[in-house]
């Protein structure tokens, strides 16, 4: 049963109003389809996260295309998180994993040009040479040659025996080559291959989507999808209760009661909510007061309180959508004792556009302060606080993390977060050992070996305090009654399809 939280944070966030946010695309003449029957109607769609580098696929807006059904990689992950064939058919590897070959199907850029292997190659180059590079690419310098028209052969240096589940990152998704423009920048309008093409960018809020009707695996249902981006919880929920769009991204637990049961979908994911420390400079450069944090915080309160039960206590960095964790799992080792913290002030920051994470905030900001620490909360966008974030501008850092989206990978997540020359490494953190642990599990070609190692490298990181889990977060995805064919799943990298519709 769920229980009622405490509102830690009433009123801090306030609602946008809802007035004008949804025009109907049904009045709109450049629609395609008509609207209101069962097989023609638009889909609305409010996302959460708003595209913050113009819709570049080098970075977190790939998803955006990725849950609209926009792009399109080589391949994809099934509901198991293996590497299933997309725009590549087929691949093979020679001995030593770092040279694979990939057969491409038939299909056709939206601009109507043909998917060739020089197209693809060319795609994957500027994915490759992009600055910064994709969080796919991690540590990998790939380099990509056509073989004829439908082949593509691609080098990594060293082996990278999971480069399958890499391609299949959005952030390596192939466009057209006209969507390549010199500055370096990427134009995915009309140029991507999947069902749904971008027709219309409203700045940072909203987008319009059409039918691509040469979409190589079928029409879509739908005849297109109007986005509306609202980073309010509250504001996405009432959208969806009144009827203004048919599927709403992340909604809050505080929401959840106010929803008609038959609109709410949970599931598992491999999405954390954590606590990073900066271990390179300020007071959680000790060790001593790292271990001091960890000891004073309750994961338990967070999960009951805060996520109202739609979270689990977090047993390490991986969670219960990945069950093989359970058998495999290390205990951290070498933990320094934990000093006191005899009133050290720390700066936490997080985000507001998730809502629960300001609220865990609180809660880590009343236990520390017990525990002897003074806390100074920043709550900010996620567009404006993630590059301070990663610059190490605050001495923690409240995020959600989705720990298998980039590669589906669980090295790979660790490489990018955790070693010293990881693009997205939070905590700072810079650790022989660890680098050590985290190359041999990259070394690792057999799954079951490279899950072992990959749990050696997860207890090395988690024995340094760099970065305590929190919660286990279940995703809660609102969908009208009058939809069918929406796609949700733990990887949270598709929401709607072929055979989406209203």
């Amino acid at each position: 049963m769920r229980t009622p939280r405490r509102r830690l944070i009433a009123g801090l966030l306030l609602a946008p109003l809802l007035t004008g946010c949804f025009a109907s695309h049904e009045d709109d003449p450049s629609s395609s389809g008509s609207s209101g029957s069962a097989a023609g109607a638009r889909l609305r769609v409010a996302l959460a996260f708003a595209p913050t580098e113009h819709y570049s696929p080098y970075g977190q807006d790939a998803f955006i295309m990725s849950r609209l059904d926009v792009s399109e990689g080589l391949t994809k992950l099934d509901a198991n998180g293996t590497a299933i064939p997309s725009l590549a058919e087929s691949w093979i590897s020679d001995k030593d994993g770092r040279s694979w070959v990939f057969t491409l199907r038939q299909a056709r850029f939206q601009d109507g040009t043909a998917v060739t292997a020089k197209a693809v190659a060319s795609a994957l180059t500027h994915a490759a040479e992009a600055e910064p590079a994709p969080a796919a690419l991690s540590g990998v310098k790939l380099t990509a040659q056509a073989m004829g028209e439908d082949r593509v052969r691609v080098d990594t240096g060293t082996a990278d025996p999971v480069l399958p589940l890499r391609l299949s990152n959005p952030g390596l998704a192939v466009f057209s080559p006209k969507a390549y423009e010199k500055n370096g920048t990427v134009n995915p309008v009309g140029t991507a291959t999947g069902p749904f093409e971008i027709t219309k960018i409203t700045g940072d809020t909203a987008a319009t989507l059409n039918r691509f009707d040469g979409y190589w695996d079928g029409l879509a249902q739908s005849p297109g999808i109007d986005v509306q981006f609202i980073a309010d919880g509250t504001a996405r929920a009432d959208a969806l209760r009144t009827g203004q769009v048919d599927i709403a991204q992340a909604i809050p637990v505080s929401q959840i009661a106010s929803l008609d049961k038959g609109t709410v979908h949970e599931t598992d994911t491999a999405r954390d909510t954590s606590l990073y420390l900066n271990t390179r400079s300020g007071p959680f450069t000790d060790p001593g007061l790292r271990a001091a944090a960890r000891e004073a915080i309750g994961t338990s309160v967070i999960a009951k309180q805060v996520y109202e039960g739609y979270a689990e206590p977090a047993k390490g960095l991986f969670g219960p959508a990945l069950p093989w964790t359970a058998g495999k799992r290390v205990a951290p080792t070498g933990r320094a004792e934990a000093t006191k913290p005899d009133g050290r002030t720390i700066t936490i920051a997080t985000y507001s556009t998730r809502p629960e994470l300001p609220e865990v905030a609180q809660v880590l900001q009343q236990d520390l302060e017990k525990a002897g620490f003074k806390v100074k909360l920043v709550v900010r966008s996620d567009s404006q606080v993630e590059s301070d974030m990663l610059a190490g501008k605050y001495d923690a850092a409240v995020t959600s993390r989705n720990m298998m989206l980039d590669t589906g990978d669980p090295v790979s997540v660790l490489a990018s977060d955790f070693t010293c020359h990881g693009t997205y490494n939070l905590s700072q953190l810079c650790d022989k050992n660890v680098d050590r642990l985290v190359a041999a599990a990259q070394a690792q070609s057999d799954t079951g070996r490279r899950q072992d190692a990959a749990m050696k490298a997860e207890a090395a990181i988690l024995g340094t305090d760099a970065v305590i889990p929190l919660v286990h977060v279940k995703a809660v995805l609102g969908i009208a009654k009058s939809v069918q064919g929406a796609l949700f799943s733990w990887d949270e990298r598709q929401y709607v399809g072929t055979g989406s519709r209203r």
